[in-house]
């Protein structure tokens, strides 16, 4: 799925266009005790309720695809006969009417999701008659092929408000507020199936992480039986970890200031587009083929990538592993943050053979907040002073 397609299933949780046939939930509390559950066809909700189960869906489906967003295939052995795939394609095609199923999710959900804390699962039915596109890319309401069937899981940590005091308006007083426990938003979720093409994609979900480096390996393992894939953190750590040990002794600040700036670039340059780059082996090799990585040391690079990446055909979304903000560069005690296009500012140098890291300073230096004069300022003052002094004595 990319930008364009996760954009679309968001607009069906809006009560112009809304999907949404049936939803159920079940509140759990530390204990995984089942406390409440709800099973109702979704537009018998009071509209207030509808709007905030609005918010969590399209919530289920929001951060940067990639790092937020992961979609997921399923493994050849569990879309056969018993698997985690058919699982969910009974519990979809069930429309959420088969009581059985929906329990046998829940123990699913409670047996595998690791949290402390209570909770609250919300599982939704949504059916989508996708309407055509013209040439122009004009959607044409009254000309559709397909339904989009899905079902939509959003986890919710469950927690209790703060405690504080609050305006009564009725008796005109301050009082003390009454603690009360508040779904919040949800901290994981999937889409099934994923929306791909436009169409219905049996081979793929799209899981929802709040926290992309927080992975919970039994829920993806054992409810959804995908391949899990790496997270952000660790992408970025093994990108790290191929170049260092790619570049060895060659690693110096130049080249890998090169690397970052040549990222950033092939960032900007696919920034419209609505899939995430994604770089390969062979286009990270590329990638330090441009920065001026020598040939002896690229001649390595498929063996040593082979050694750091398990799966070779798993890429790395450039986002994850490119510092698009700022740059730090770091020693033991002194961190330096530049924009990316002001990293010209900062050279490296050795003088007397200790190398330093030098940065080009302008008239607008503060220590703490103070306005400091930068050396070349208080030179010139100094000999415009002088200047002014010798034209005095001389008149």
């Amino acid at each position: 799925m990319n930008k364009k397609e996760i954009s679309e299933i968001k607009k069906l949780f809006t009560t112009t266009h809304c999907a949404v046939t049936r939803i159920c939930g079940c509140y759990v509390d530390a204990e995984k005790n089942q406390k409440t559950k709800l099973k109702e066809a979704f537009f018998s909700l009071p509209e207030e309720e509808m709007f905030k189960y609005f918010n969590i869906f399209r919530k289920s489906l929001s951060g940067t695809l990639g790092k937020n967003l992961v979609q997921m295939e399923f493994p050849l052995e569990q879309e056969a006969s018993g698997g985690t795939q058919e699982f969910l394609l009974q519990l979809r095609n069930s429309q959420l009417r088969d009581d059985a199923l929906i329990e046998e999710f829940y123990q699913k959900v409670i047996e595998n999701y690791i949290d402390p804390e209570n909770y609250y699962i919300i599982l939704i039915h949504g059916a989508y008659d996708i309407p055509a596109r013209a040439s122009d890319n004009l959607e044409m309401d009254d000309a559709s092929d397909y339904v989009y069937e899905f079902l939509l899981c959003s986890i919710c940590p469950v927690k209790l408000s703060k405690p504080g005091l609050h305006y009564n308006a009725d008796a005109n007083t301050i009082e003390n507020l009454i603690q009360d426990w508040i779904v919040e938003a949800p901290d994981i979720g999937f889409l099934f199936p994923a929306f791909t093409d436009r169409n219905t994609d049996i081979h793929n979900l799209m899981y929802y992480s709040k926290k992309p480096d927080v992975i919970q390996t039994d829920i993806i393992n054992n409810l959804l039986g995908c391949r899990i894939p790496l997270s952000a953190k660790t992408q970025k750590e093994t990108f790290q970890t191929i170049i260092e040990e790619t570049l060895d002794n060659t690693c110096d600040f130049e080249t890998v200031m090169a690397i970052q700036e040549n990222l950033n670039e092939m960032i900007e340059e696919r920034k419209e587009d609505p899939e995430p780059l994604t770089l390969d082996k062979y286009e990270v090799k590329r990638l330090l083929a441009d920065s001026g990585v020598e040939n002896e040391k690229l001649e390595e690079f498929d063996d040593l990538y082979a050694s750091v990446v398990s799966d070779e055909q798993a890429g790395f979304v450039a986002s994850n592993v490119a510092s698009t903000r700022s740059y730090e560069i770091r020693t033991p005690d002194v961190i330096i943050k530049v924009s990316p296009d002001k990293a010209q500012l900062i050279e490296s140098k050795v003088i007397d053979g200790i190398p330093y890291l030098m940065i080009q300073a302008t008239d607008q230096v503060e220590i703490n907040g103070i306005a400091v004069k930068s050396p070349l300022l208080k030179e010139n003052s100094e000999m415009s002073e002088s200047e002014i002094s010798e034209s005095e004595e001389n008149f």
